[in-house]
């Protein structure tokens, strides 16, 4: 995993903007849609060689495949995991019930579209698989990471933690069983993509979002919970160079007031136990954007790299460079700059119809993150 040795280095969280009739094959494969698959492979293959010249074009130094073969950052377990039957129509607003809606009913008693988002019933013993569809994508990003010329690139893989609260269990006798083999079957998407030479980001919102979520939980049971679930995802990295693992953690999609989110310093040191060599999270959201100042109280253990989220997913508001520079100046005089890339506070475009920003503001985000990021640099290498 590449370090800020002699300036501060750029990447995002996953998900870039698709071309609008890629999302429409998207939706309709996972709406069970006869496609031509053999189109669609070349359209997925073109978008990805596009995607990552463009991120290189804008001086991303780890670029991603934008996700662009995939209905959205969970769902795209449907097709990679046996033991599963997908339910008959999509679910409801995941945050209806949270402690925000709650707080707020007005601002949450409106509609969200969920079109494409099919979650799926365990009913069976989980396995993996989705080697063929993964291969896919491998040999996909590869193509385009040499044609480009980038120099790193990681493939985002969803926890098992995030598919056990959306995946429904019916097979499994308890829920720490069924989670630990979720655990065992997601280790292969991980080794697979560490072995084709990427990094792997783990995707991890639910660690987070459960305090939001189940408004009956208490900061300790959120803690209790959260330790079963870092415990797990160890056992799926188990074997795996913490230096090839970048962890991602974030608030979701939701775009809401967000008075209720969980604070780093209740969660940061079980964070830090993971078994990752960085890690990413919100820290541009203006509920966030204080608590650089935690690790003026906690230490980043060695060899370890934050990738806090210098720009936000949730405004269309592009952010200054200056304010780029200052906030990564703000993580570079608490844990070093080496010890920081300058990242995303999450991802752009989660694939069914939740697109909070427009493609072309999200690149101008990125153009500011990485004039900002040389701001930065000039000043921390002086």
């Amino acid at each position: 995993m590449k370090r800020s040795d002699d300036r501060i280095l750029v990447t995002h969280a996953g998900s870039l903007p698709r071309p609008a009739d890629l999302l429409e094959e998207i939706h309709a494969a996972a709406r069970g849609e006869p496609i031509d698959r053999r189109a669609y492979a070349e359209h997925v293959r073109d978008a990805v060689i596009d995607v990552v010249r463009r991120q290189v074009e804008h001086r991303m130094d780890i670029v991603s495949d934008g996700e662009l073969s995939k209905p959205s950052f969970l769902t795209y377990v449907n097709d990679r995991l046996g033991g599963f039957e997908l339910l008959e129509r999509s679910v409801g607003n995941p945050w209806a019930a949270s402690r925000d809606a709650l707080a707020f009913p007005s601002y949450y008693n409106r509609p969200r579209d969920l079109t494409g988002f099919r979650p799926a019933v365990c009913t069976g013993p989980v396995a993996y698989t989705g080697h063929a569809v993964l291969q896919a994508d491998l040999d996909n990003l590869a193509t385009a990471v040499a044609q480009a010329g980038a120099q790193e690139a990681f493939v985002p893989a969803i926890s098992p933690a995030n598919i056990e609260a959306s995946y429904q269990n019916r097979y499994y006798d308890t829920e720490e069983e069924y989670l630990f083999a979720l655990a065992d079957a997601m280790h292969e998407e991980y080794r697979a993509i560490v072995d084709a030479g990427f990094l792997l980001q783990i995707d991890d919102p639910r660690l987070v979002t459960y305090y939001m979520l189940t408004p009956e939980a208490t900061i300790e049971d959120t803690r209790r919970w959260a330790q079963v679930r870092v415990d797990a995802l160890n056992h799926a990295l188990r074997g795996i160079a913490p230096d090839r693992v970048r962890h991602h953690t974030c608030y979701s999609i939701d775009v809401g007031p967000r008075v209720h989110d969980l604070e780093l310093r209740h969660i940061i040191d079980l964070l830090l136990q993971i078994n990752a060599g960085a890690y990413s999270f919100e820290a541009a959201n203006p509920r966030h954007e204080h608590e650089w100042m935690v690790w003026q109280d906690v230490k980043l253990p060695e060899g370890k790299i934050l990738i806090p989220g210098i720009i936000s997913h949730s405004t269309n508001v592009v952010e200054h460079p200056e304010l780029v520079a200052w906030r990564i100046k703000n993580y570079a005089s608490v844990v070093g700059r080496e010890n920081v890339i300058a990242g995303t506070d999450c991802g752009f475009s989660q694939g069914w119809n939740m697109i909070r920003v427009h493609p072309e503001v999200q690149w101008a985000k990125l153009r500011a993150l990485v004039e900002g990021a040389a701001l930065a640099s000039q000043d921390l290498w002086k």
